[in-house]
């Protein structure tokens, strides 16, 4: 039987170990041949499966979507339609966050621009925090 262990398909995947355990569980990573000492046993394949996963899930891909392209990728021939629909979904999610972030970033500055540098009972960044009503921007 030719292969390599799981502890190798970690160190070349880049995804650690209980996380293959995890992928093979929820049906994203097939469950590879084991020896006769019942220890896994990866092929190039998996190797290549477990990078488009860590991939997706650097990009912030939820499992399901993963699990979806995944089963794209496996039938290349299928229309794309899915794949953009998916990757547009989550372009959205992160547009909306930026925009979370922004909001987020105006406020944490205006508490610093606003704190007088004296004591905790003038401090913008505590009367802030305690009232939420003084905020620039109420929906961050």
């Amino acid at each position: 039987m030719k292969g390599i262990s799981i502890g190798e398909a970690a160190r070349s995947s880049g995804v650690k170990v209980p996380t293959i355990r995890y992928y093979e569980q929820i049906g994203l990573l097939p469950a590879p041949p084991r020896t006769e000492a019942n220890r896994r046993l990866y092929e190039s394949g998996d190797l290549r499966r477990l990078a488009f996963i860590r991939h997706a899930r650097e990009l912030g891909f939820e499992i399901d979507a993963i699990r979806t392209l995944l089963t794209l990728q496996d039938d290349p021939h299928q229309p794309c339609a899915t794949a953009d629909a998916i990757a547009r979904s989550r372009l959205i999610d992160v547009e909306q966050r930026l925009v979370s972030l922004t909001a987020l970033k105006t406020e944490l500055q205006a508490m610093i621009e606003g704190c007088s540098q004296g004591r905790v009972d003038h401090c913008r960044v505590i009367e802030t925090l305690a009232n939420h009503g003084q905020c620039v921007n109420p929906h961050h």
